[in-house]
């Protein structure tokens, strides 16, 4: 019987960009897709080299496994994978990456006591340059977390975040990039032609950010170094805040937040 690390029972939108960053770690054979249409993951599968099939086999012959499903699905997913849990006597692990569903409530669907990851990624994942948050239940060893992590760092940052701030992380992080693509979208509508304004937009948000990153500095002070007294840029940092910017954007990840936790009812 073929044994698998990573298995993946969704490959959407986060559990491809996922399955994409996994094989930049992982050998291709040591990944196992599935998902509910099964012509979407033997096609991620032929992208990648790995194997694809049913959900019973990536649960029956995964370490660790994906639950790739939406969080008002994995209810039903647990019910259906869950026989298949019971019976193995070999060790594994649950991944979730369900908003606003626990650690002890993906345990409890699963119908056992069993180690859980809790991972919050989002889509730039898929180019390694992703946010990973991540958490783990009092089963999961020391060590084993350390395999998970070191085999999903192509994907980016990973880093350690406590279950009851993880929701709120999700807000920021994981939605941030629909946030990003609307304000790419907006500044690309300036005037200059589609294509260029959006290779530029897209580079400054890069490179900011990496600038930010990599001095450390606040985001005031890199601020205040593009706009000189009376100058252009903090014209339109007046239009900006002239129109609550900063308090939109508090807003959006305030409403995102709330709706995970709505989620997890």
């Amino acid at each position: 019987m073929q044994s698998y690390t990573f298995s993946f029972i969704g490959v959407g939108n986060m559990g491809g960009a996922l399955a994409r960053a996994a094989v930049k770690k992982l050998p291709p054979e040591q990944v196992f897709l599935s998902n509910r249409t099964f012509e979407k993951a033997e096609a991620l599968a032929a992208e990648l080299g790995c194997a694809a099939g049913p959900a019973d086999r990536a649960a029956r012959d995964g370490k660790f496994i994906f639950l790739g499903v939406k969080p008002q699905m994995m209810a039903d997913l647990l019910a259906e994978i869950g026989p298949v849990l019971a019976e193995r006597t070999d060790r594994f692990l649950l991944v979730t990456m369900a908003a606003g569903l626990t650690m002890a409530r993906i345990a409890a669907l699963a119908g056992g006591e069993y180690p859980v990851i809790r991972i919050m990624p989002n889509t730039p994942c898929a180019v390694g340059e992703g946010v990973i948050l991540c958490d783990a239940n009092g089963k999961v060893t020391a060590a084993e977390l350390d395999e998970f992590t070191d085999a999903l760092s192509g994907a980016g940052i990973i880093d350690r975040l406590d279950e009851r701030l993880i929701d709120a992380g999700c807000a920021l992080s994981g939605c941030g990039p629909a946030f990003v693509c609307l304000l790419l979208e907006a500044l690309a509508d300036c005037g200059l032609p589609r294509k260029k304004a959006l290779l530029y937009a897209a580079q400054m948000v890069k490179g900011t950010a990496e600038l930010q990153l990599s001095t450390g500095d606040h985001p005031g002070v890199l601020k205040d170094a593009v706009c000189s007294p009376g100058g252009t840029a903090i014209a339109g940092v007046r239009a900006l805040e002239e129109r609550s910017f900063r308090a939109v954007a508090m807003g959006a990840v305030i409403a995102s937040a709330e709706k995970t936790k709505e989620l997890g009812k």
